[in-house]
């Protein structure tokens, strides 16, 4: 493995195989400098069933160890690399990892500094707690789900990434990095409950402090950020590709309607009386050029109206290329680390495999 570098060069983390939220988080952390060796089963007992589960980059940045949790030997092995983490991140349900003898008991009472972070989608204890589910499943209980929803239709299908990701992964980030914090100061490691039902909850923070404000209706579709409102939304234009527009500010609404030669009209911005004709409107002129043509009409304007990028489009971007946000490691385009380090800048290396016994005598070093 190449020199890990980044904030988080030095700490140590064991990752137990999983899908969803736990490889994402664990790719962050080693993008941030973390040394991470991750556990997986061997092919001969059922291995490898997550490496096409966007193994090519969210398992880049760590090595990966082959090791039957059921088998004493091994199971004592990953016994031995707790003794000598910083933490453990696992997605199982609750209960499995103690089935295997490598609870948080256990492993805190053979390293009790360690942080052991656990995620899950309803969380270690509540009724639901042991029942199967997924990202739209989380959702649906939160209210996230209704309140991306439309007004006459069943809400789409989102990406899981309010979900898995915002809920999910980066909450279980977050809580292991506070609680390593923690284990420096106090020298006690604890349990991480991390839980996209916890997660997403507190990602609706905004909506819920108006919602009794009396700012944000419960019903779907009739806000300000949920597409009612026609200067917050999408348009399909002339060659069947979108644009976004996003001029929420008075002073960037009126550029908007300026370039869009809509000033006299005298649309009042959030008069929602205004609504439907200025929604007309926008959709008749948007639908007379090409995605690419207002992309370049608003492009170096305050008017917060940009093109609606595919994926295979958006690492060409002009800003995205600047930037670096996207790289190309391993012959694999893919997302540079995030955020930026300004002294200790992180960085991408490609998976290794290695036998556990190196993995440890790498950490005794």
């Amino acid at each position: 493995m190449s020199l890990k570098t980044g904030p988080l060069a030095g700490v140590r983390v064991i990752e137990m195989d999983a899908i969803g939220p736990v490889p994402l988080a664990a790719m962050v952390l080693a993008d941030l400098g973390a040394d991470i060796v991750r556990v997986a089963r061997p092919p001969s007992v059922g291995g490898g069933v997550w490496e096409d589960v966007g193994g090519d980059i969210l398992h880049r940045g760590r090595a990966v160890t082959y090791l039957d949790l059921k088998d004493t030997a091994d199971r004592d092995m990953v016994l031995e690399l707790i003794g000598q983490a910083d933490a453990l991140i696992e997605g199982f349900r609750p209960g499995v990892m103690e089935r295997l003898g490598l609870g948080p008991d256990t492993c805190l009472a053979r390293n009790p500094r360690l942080v052991y972070g656990r995620m899950t989608g309803w969380g270690q204890i509540g009724p639901m707690a042991l029942r199967a589910g997924h990202d739209i499943n989380y959702l649906s209980l939160t209210g996230a789900l209704h309140a991306m929803g439309g007004a006459h239709a069943p809400p789409p299908v989102p990406l899981n990434l309010v979900g898995d990701y915002g809920g999910g992964a980066m909450f279980l980030v977050s809580g292991v990095l506070s609680a390593i914090i923690c284990a420096i100061r106090t020298g006690q490691g604890q349990v991480v409950d991390a839980s996209i039902s916890d997660g997403v909850p507190l990602l609706m923070s905004l909506f819920y402090a108006w919602l009794p404000k009396g700012l944000w209706s419960d019903a779907p579709a009739s806000n300000l950020l949920d597409g009612a409102a026609p200067f917050y939304r999408c348009y399909r234009c002339a060659d069947g590709r979108d644009i976004a527009i996003g001029c929420l500010e008075p002073q960037f609404f009126a550029q908007a309607m300026k370039l869009l030669g809509l000033e006299s009209r005298g649309y009042i911005q959030n008069d929602r009386a205004c609504w439907p004709a200025m929604e007309a409107d926008f959709a008749a002129i948007f639908a007379t050029r090409s995605r690419d043509e207002w992309g370049d009409i608003f492009a170096g304007t305050d008017a917060c109206i940009t093109p609606v990028l595919s994926m295979a489009e958006a690492p060409s971007h002009p800003h995205n290329a600047s930037r670096s946000v996207f790289v190309e490691s391993g012959g694999i385009i893919q997302p540079s680390p995030a955020p930026r380090m300004s002294a200790t800048p992180p960085n991408i290396s490609e998976p290794e495999t290695v036998e556990p016994v190196v993995a440890l005598h790498r950490w005794l070093k």
